[in-house]
């Protein structure tokens, strides 16, 4: 996630961090010089074909209306990702408490929230699809770490890690039944945040609506230059791509927060919402909390 102040004046048409421009810059040069050759062909042909504005205008409010429905149920996705991972945040947080209420032994309660660590990172690798064993190791042991990165679904094993050693507690009268159903209301909901995490990152936006809307931005903007021949004589260049700076750029936008939890630049910062978590469970247990992950480039991970 980009992390930096609203450029003004000029340097918000010169900033390119965190810009779509250039992951769509050659389609914007190429339209921009097919208006070109449109252009020269209307000067050296006795006819070139045109198309009503007016019909270009229609045509331009359905593209837009079908690109608005695209970018909010995108942005939609984005922003529950973002209220998944804070709830899982304040619930171990909320874990730690409970620790700290009803579990006086540091061993156990070391057991718990150290699994809760992993629990967080072995969420963020299947969300990211990447290796988390080295991170989850230094928490609950190599061992340990290399067993559950053996399992199918290794961040639901690390919560039933917490649910065995809180089942050993109860076991040994060390917490009451009361102290056991705060903790499962807990885990349950690190559950139901987890599933809904899985829930947006194996299911994306309907294929159709993409297909759709890239097969009409392309004929659109096929067709514009022979709309502007007369009304943009030659500022039809311009506002060609101006219009495929647009509705490309929206596009592009819209693929990046349909996958909220991949390593991109406009992707939420897993890495920096493990390392919170990280913290919590080292001040929870009286040990010195590593450093808070910091923006590097002004790109949070």
């Amino acid at each position: 996630m980009i992390v930096k102040e609203q450029p003004s004046g000029w340097t918000l048409f010169f900033e390119m961090q965190g810009s779509v421009v250039p992951q769509i810059i050659g389609k914007i040069v190429g339209f921009t010089a097919f208006s070109v050759a449109v252009m020269f062909l209307d000067d050296v042909v006795a006819f070139v074909p045109s198309v009503s504005l007016t019909a270009m205008s229609v045509f331009g409010i359905a593209l837009s209306l079908f690109l608005g429905f695209r970018n909010n149920a995108a942005y939609e996705r984005w922003w529950e990702g973002r209220k998944l991972w804070g709830g899982i945040i304040s619930e171990i947080r909320n874990l730690a408490k409970i620790c700290d209420m009803f579990v006086p032994d540091m061993a156990p309660r070391k057991t718990i929230l150290d699994a809760a660590v992993a629990f967080a990172h072995f969420h963020r690798g299947t969300l990211r699809r990447v290796d988390v064993t080295k991170d989850a190791a230094p928490w609950i042991g190599a061992e340990s770490a290399a067993q559950l990165a053996g399992k199918t679904n290794s961040a639901d094993a690390a919560l039933r890690t917490i649910s065995e050693t809180v089942r050993q507690l109860q076991a040994k009268d060390q917490i009451t039944g009361f102290a056991q159903l705060a903790f499962a209301k807990i885990i349950l909901s690190l559950g139901r945040h987890q599933a809904g995490c899985e829930r947006i990152a194996s299911t994306p936006l309907p294929f159709v609506y993409s297909l759709l809307i890239r097969r009409t931005t392309y004929l659109y903007c096929l067709l514009l230059p022979f709309a502007l021949l007369e009304a943009a004589g030659p500022f039809v260049p311009f506002f060609v791509a101006v219009v495929a700076y647009v509705f490309f750029g929206l596009q592009a936008v819209t693929n990046e927060l349909e996958h909220p939890f991949r390593a991109i630049k406009n992707g939420l910062p897993l890495d920096a919402m493990c390392r919170l978590i990280e913290v919590s469970a080292a001040e929870a247990t009286d040990r010195t909390p590593p450093p808070a992950l910091s923006a590097t480039d002004h790109v949070l991970t």
